[in-house]
């Protein structure tokens, strides 16, 4: 089993793929009004390092970084199901932060949906811990805030 994780376009076919995935999934659970998504448009923004985790060649997973003064955000965390438990998700957390560190950032932040569970154990184990609302976001009945200061 290889894994890879890069630097990639979100246009690419398989990071296209997994956020439309991630999209349809997120819109599944919440209303419009608690979804914060970025389209694949505003995910292509100079200010943001988007990768993707390909797992035998096949798009597994993605996963970007927004950089804001001061701290990152985490955004567009997504694994394809059928690979979840392969060492995906702990694979792009690493390129992440490898990332943030490089851009200076001292503090990576997120938003997640508050039935997420497997995200929220993922983060947890790589340090990150609950905080409040952050940048533009309120306190929401879908939210759950955590950060990891680098």
């Amino acid at each position: 089993m290889t894994l890879n994780v890069e630097k990639s376009s979100p246009r690419s076919p398989g990071a296209t793929a997994l956020l439309n995935a991630s999209h349809a999934y997120l819109s599944s659970l919440y209303p419009p009004e608690d979804n914060y998504y970025l389209s694949i448009d505003a995910l292509c923004a100079p200010d943001i390092a988007f990768f993707v985790a390909t797992l035998d060649g096949r798009a597994s997973g993605c996963a970007a970084l927004k950089a804001f003064d001061g701290y990152g955000e985490l955004k567009s965390m997504f694994v394809d199901p059928a690979t979840r438990g392969a060492g995906v998700g702990t694979a792009l957390m690493v390129a992440l932060e490898t990332e943030a560190v490089e851009r200076g950032l001292g503090i990576i932040r997120l938003e997640t949906g508050d039935t997420l569970d497997a995200a929220h154990r993922l983060y947890a184990r790589h340090g990150y811990v609950i905080c409040g609302p952050f940048g533009d976001y309120v306190e929401g009945p879908h939210s759950v805030f955590m950060e990891k200061r680098l």
